[in-house]
Order: C-alpha cells, then structure tokens, then sequence
C-alpha cells in the first residue's frame, strides 16, 4: 500500500508542470526532491524541502499530499489497532484485516474531523478557495511611494489555494506539512488566537484518545490511563522547562540592548522568530507539542530558540516519538517499551515479565528491542555521514556547534517521521535522497518490529493475575516505564546534544 502511494504521488510531482490545477505555472519537481517529498508523505513525515506555495500547484496539494495525510495517518492507525490485537487476543494467529481498518479508521474519524476542524478554521479566516494568486501593491508603495530597483511600485504575490482542509488533516493526523513556506506562522494558515489553539488541540487529540482506546480494547481502562500519565508527565515536563528558558533569553540578546522584560505591549524574553500575536508561551507550547506528537508543524523558528530551550525539542525526538507520539505510531513505539520496561521491572523484583496476563520472553525482548534501536542507531550513522561525507556537508550552511545541531535535527527529525527543522541544513541531492531512506527505516522498521511483537504475543494464552504478578497500572511501573525512556535516550544520544545545542547553550550562557 505504501509502495503504491509512493509511487502515485512521486508522478504526480514530476508531471506537475502538464497537469491541470496549476494556477501559478509551476514546473515539475527534481527528481531528489520529488523521492523526498513523496517519500516524506507516504511516510507521515511531511518534511520540506521546498516552500508550498511556490513549488507545488493545487492539484498537487489537494490529490497528492492531502490524500497521503489521510491515508498515512489511517495506516498508523491501522498498524497500532493490529498491535493491540497482538496483546489481547489468546490464542490466535489473527491480528484483524488491514484493509477493513483502514477503510474504518478513514470514513469514520478522520474524515469527520477533518471537517469539522476545517469549518473550524475557515470561520477563523484560514483561506480556502480556487483562485488564481492575487498581486497587489504593498502599503509602502501606496503610503510611502516605495519603489523597487526598476523604479516600479512594490508588489506582493499571494498564492492561494484550498489550505483550510489540508491544514485540518496535517494537524489531525499528526503530518505536519504546510501548504505555505513558513507554515503555521503565516496568517494564511494560522491567522487568530482560537485557530492556534484548535490546530494545537488536535494535535495532541487523537494521539492521546488512542490511549483509552488501548484501555478499552485490553478490558481495563486503568491500562490506558497508566500510559497517558507517562506521556503526559514527560510533555509537561518539557514545556515547563523551555518556557523559563525562552523567557529569559539569552546573554547575547542582553548584551545587545533587547528588552527582555515582559509588559503590557509585550511578552518579553526571546522574541526572534517568533510571532508577536503568539508570543513566548504559545510558542514554546506548539514547538513541544508538535516534536513529543511527531506532528512537525511549527509557528516559530525552533532554530532561533535559545540554545537551553531548543534541548527539549531534540530530546522529545530522542525519545523516539513516543511521547504521544503520531497517531498510531506514537503509541505502538511505547507498546515496544513497555515490553523492555516489565522485562527490567520483573528482572529487579524477581517476578516472572507479564503484561496483560502474556508472558514476556526472550523472541519480544529480541523483537521490541529492533524497533527501539532502530531509530538511534540508524540516526547516529547519518549524522556521522552528514557531517563528514564531502557532498553531504554542502547542506550544512552553518559552522561549528550550530551547524551540527541542525544537521542532527535533521536527521532525528526525519528518522522519527516528525517533519520540522532547525532550519540551515539546506536541499542538496545528496541529503535529500538521504532523507528520504531515513525516513522509510524510521517509518517501516518500528512497523515491522512491533507487528511482530504483536504476532508472537497472539499465540500465546492469557495467564491469570496472582500474588506474584507485577501491576502495570501502579504508579511504581509508570515512574518505571519514564525511566526506561529517558535511560535509552540518555545513553544514546547525550554525547550527541553535547556536540551540538549544549554546546550552542554553554557558549551563549543560555
């Protein structure tokens, strides 16, 4: 199904320029950038090499990049509903049938939310029409005289298009790629205070719902709670230790004479990049939400956060997604943690590993641990060739610690099927076609692990609870379960951070 959708969406890029719905004109993508793009999608990336508007016609955003957030966050679905079978069926080799999910999971959630959401923001001013791009003069050229370097007026070309329903979709099914360069921090996309908060809340919406789902579906709500503590514990944890940071600046921006003190006509603190209607706490709200749900849509530019604060964002990725997660995939990546956590839980207190009444045996350890490694170590192998391999470092535009932060960011970026950027690592052939691989192994590899997990446990018969079974709703296994999160991301990609944003954060003194 992927395969197909790939390759649909990748003719469709490269014959652009000779299809119908093509206002502006646009031409047909490279070839790098079209495997990159289609790839990205496919795979609920959505990460961009390009700006939206200038690159790609209607037709190519409504029927080719549209259609795959739908679908590919359908798939997710469909892949987490497989695995929750895995842990609760007995005795079967059954894990249900994909196409009938994916068809459920289209026509009777996203689909209704989509466009409920897209009425939502459409009220707000989201734009969403046929037109041709309008040119106009700026107010400086009608107020002021302004004129350009042809002694001509100023103008300014808008491109417009359907892009309340795309958005609606990108933030639901956790995709994250804008229709506009500058994504949800353009007024075309994100225009009011409510709009932000609707496009922030249905991010986190289905991830989090997903969780009582799993309660529901394993006969035992407190299941579901439990994961939703763990999620929500390591979220809250991350905003409240950006916010502050953020909020103080740093000593660059002090030594410059910036006002960082916040008053009535402003938010204070570290303005750059930042959309002044938004401000700090919405900024630094959105820039953790979507890297702990692999939504990647961003309303500020996470490369001028402070060096302190734009730890957070980087760590969320380190953990792999989990932390909510993508729909779907967020959870099924935490399913394979739970597997590693009662298996250090029952090591420590001597009890047999059991989650939901399975044993938990050496062939799910060997299995669940394929899918977590998987990321890291596919992550830390590009890094290593981006920052060293001669054509992959012309994508790096900036030197030292800030340029390998980004570079790092981009990797785990798309490795984890997120989609947002710190920015200054640019398109080249070489790091496109890159990309593109990282995210396939980040997308297929987590896929394949936890299916597997999910299929060894369905053949196994459920064993009744006793004296020495290990609670999995305590809070002792929710503080167990943060721990095994952090631990792996600490061991694996600490060294790391230090190279890059602690090093930009220690030089700057935050």
């Amino acid at each position: 199904f992927g395969a197909v959708g790939f390759a649909l969406l990748y003719v469709i890029l490269r014959l652009q320029g000779h299809l119908p719905m093509n206002a502006s004109g646009l031409p047909g993508m490279r070839w790098s950038l079209a495997f990159n793009t289609a790839v990205s999608f496919v795979t609920n990336t959505d990460w961009q090499f390009y700006g939206g508007e200038s690159t790609l016609s209607y037709l190519s955003q409504m029927l080719g990049l549209t259609v795959q957030n739908f679908v590919s966050a359908a798939v997710g679905m469909a892949v987490l509903a497989a695995v929750i079978r895995g842990f609760t069926r007995r005795g079967t080799e059954s894990l249900g049938n994909f196409w009938s999910d994916l068809v459920r999971i289209t026509l009777y959630v996203l689909v209704p939310l989509a466009v409920v959401w897209t009425l939502i923001l459409g009220s707000q001013g989201v734009m969403q029409t046929f037109s041709d791009p309008v040119t106009y003069q700026t107010v400086e050229a009608r107020t002021l005289g302004a004129t350009g370097a042809d002694n001509q007026p100023v103008t300014q070309t808008v491109v417009r298009g359907p892009v309340a329903s795309q958005i609606a979709i990108k933030q639901l099914g956790t995709n994250g790629g804008g229709y506009y360069n500058t994504n949800s921090a353009t007024p075309f996309e994100n225009p009011t205070p409510l709009s932000n908060f609707f496009q922030m809340l249905a991010i986190l919406l289905i991830p989090a719902a997903l969780t009582f789902t799993f309660g529901l579906m394993a006969g035992s709500r407190a299941q579901g709670w439990a994961l939703f503590a763990a999620m929500m514990v390591i979220l809250v944890a991350g905003i409240f230790t950006a916010l502050p940071l953020e909020q103080r600046g740093s000593q660059v921006l002090r030594q410059t004479g910036v006002e960082l003190s916040a008053s009535s006509e402003s938010s204070g603190g570290n303005l750059q990049d930042k959309e002044v209607r938004f401000g700090i706490a919405n900024s630094v709200l959105w820039g953790t939400t979507t890297t702990a749900a692999s939504n990647g849509s961003v309303n500020s530019g996470l490369d001028a956060w402070t060096g302190g604060a734009a730890v957070v964002p980087l760590t969320f990725l380190g953990l792999g997604e989990v932390v909510f997660g993508g729909v779907g995939s967020g959870l099924y990546g935490m399913l394979l943690l739970v597997v590693i956590a009662v298996f250090i839980s029952g090591l420590m207190v001597g009890r047999t590993p059991e989650y939901l009444g399975k044993k938990i045996q050496s062939r799910e350890i060997k299995l669940a641990s394929i899918g977590i490694l998987a990321m890291p170590v596919g992550v830390l192998i590009m890094l290593a060739v981006a920052v060293t391999a001669g054509p992959a470092t012309a994508s790096i535009y900036n030197a030292g610690p800030q340029g390998f932060a980004e570079a790092m960011y981009a990797y785990m970026s798309q490795f984890n099927n997120n989609g947002s950027a710190f920015a200054g690592y640019g398109y080249k052939d070489f790091s496109a076609t890159l990309g593109g691989v990282a995210m396939l192994f980040g997308r297929y590899v987590p896929i394949l692990s936890a299916l597997a997990v999910a299929g060894a446990l369905a053949n196994k018969k459920v064993i009744p609870a006793g004296l020495g079974t290990l609670r999995t709703t305590s809070p002792t296994f929710v503080v167990t379960l943060i721990g095994v999160i952090i631990l792996i991301a600490a061991l694996t990609f600490v060294p790391a951070l230090f190279l890059g944003p602690i090093a930009v954060a220690a030089g700057a003194l935050f």
